[in-house]
């Protein structure tokens, strides 16, 4: 069993960053340095300029606002100076009426906003709001993580600041990682520990029984639930766990005005390392231990991968919650640890370079995916199948694998996140 100290250690970085978000997290990002601002500035403001990191606008420019109907920044910033409450972090705007709608698109028309990219600076996620009144004039800074202030914009500053505010650093220093650890701490800590991983089975299955009542994004879900649909795939448990997985995803990237339980700063990974999961475990009977273990091993894992990848890059998010995703439904299978680093592998073999071009509602085209992928990943992985290290970027440390993963994802991938960014802002 793994000791206390770090137990303690390691339950502390699931909670910081498996939280509740309402809508896609950058928007809702710049929408909280907003509404920070905003309460600095003491009064509603004349102007709002926001200078953001290429990640955050990538991310920000195509997704559905919740509650709004519309899509965009410039939205999700009017309400984060008129209602947001920073207190609320990335349920900034959950206070949103129909009334302060109406007075946000006004803000809108009036051309109080400007939306810029941040120059010369290394931090994919990062926003810098100015909001001013009269002569007054006041600044908020998220940098590192989606809910990471930090008090001054200077570079020179940042990394000092953000291990004291929440941000990336200490998830990368304080608490490192490697998969045997994860696997260690999810399969033999006490479960009076763990069990408030629950809570994502709540908000996630939640988002995708939502979708239902509406029309979301692509409507993806839904149609993998009809009869057409289930004359190809079947009814079965394959088609109920894309089907779920793409319901929650279609919701939230359609602006319904629902929280989810976000991993790393994604409400989209927080899903994709939940629903399937959660339908595995109830479909094929496993306990409720079984599942808060597997819970844990799936949202850890997505965690750890995330240290050397970072909150933003090029490789698509599902790409990482998925193999969280395929650890825990291998553990469902009866898999031991050797299986679960098979899985791993698998997964590293065939998702890899799958791009992020920004959230948006075919993101549950690619959750979807990454989802098939994690079950094929699970199966051959049952049947001691896995790809050797002759075969491309797997390694036969597992460990290697993940972070052969993340240096093309963090790194070689780089200038294709340029490319993507250039092809989004000249259509």
């Amino acid at each position: 069993m793994v000791n206390k100290e770090l137990r303690e250690r390691i339950i502390a970085l699931i909670h910081r960053e498996v939280v509740p978000a309402i809508g896609c997290t950058e928007p809702m990002c710049v929408a909280l340095c907003t509404a920070k601002a905003t309460e600095k500035l003491g009064c509603r403001p004349e102007k709002i300029e926001a200078l953001l990191s290429a990640n955050i606008l990538k991310n920000a420019m195509g997704v559905g606002i919740p509650g709004t109907g519309m899509i965009g920044l410039p939205i999700a910033i009017a309400l984060g100076a008129l209602i947001g409450k920073s207190a609320y972090q990335l349920e900034v705007l959950k206070d949103l009426t129909p009334e302060a709608l109406e007075e946000g698109k006004q803000y809108v028309a009036g051309n109080h906003i400007s939306i810029r990219q941040k120059e010369n600076i290394t931090e994919k996620l990062y926003a810098e709001v100015i909001c001013s009144a009269g002569d007054k004039k006041t600044t908020a800074v998220i940098a590192g993580s989606h809910t990471g202030f930090i008090d001054s914009p200077c570079v020179a500053e940042r990394s000092a600041v953000m291990k004291e505010t929440g941000g990336s650093v200490v998830a990368d220093t304080d608490c490192p990682l490697n998969l045997r650890l994860v696997y260690d701490f999810a399969t033999t800590t006490p479960l009076d520990e763990i069990n408030f991983i629950l809570e994502a089975r709540t908000y996630n299955m939640n988002a995708a029984r939502e979708a239902l009542k509406g029309n979301y994004g692509h409507n993806l879900g839904k149609t993998i639930d009809r009869p057409l649909s289930k004359g190809i795939f079947g009814n079965s448990i394959y088609c109920h766990i894309i089907s779920r997985t793409a319901s929650a995803c279609d919701a939230r990237m359609g602006g319904a005005m629902i929280p989810v339980m976000s991993n790393s700063g994604s409400g989209n990974q927080g899903i994709c390392a939940t629903n399937p999961v959660c339908v595995y475990a109830k479909e094929n009977e496993n306990t409720e231990e079984e599942l808060i273990r597997a819970l844990i091993l799936s949202h850890l894992t997505a965690i750890y991968i995330k240290q050397s990848l970072g909150k933003l890059s090029a490789l698509c998010g599902c790409v990482v919650a998925s193999i969280g995703s395929s650890c825990g439904i291998t553990y469902l299978m009866g898999g031991d640890y050797e299986r679960i680093c098979y899985s791993v592998k698998n997964m590293i073999a065939n998702l890899t370079g799958m791009i992020c071009d920004g959230a948006k509602p075919s993101c549950s085209l690619k959750i979807t995916s990454g989802v098939s992928t994690a079950l094929l990943s699970s199966l051959l992985a049952m049947e001691g199948k896995c790809v050797s290290s002759s075969e491309g970027i797997v390694d036969d440390c597992v460990d290697k694998s993940i972070h052969n993963l993340t240096s093309i994802g963090a790194d070689a991938m780089c200038k294709t996140d340029d490319m993507v960014l250039n092809i989004m802002m000249s259509k």
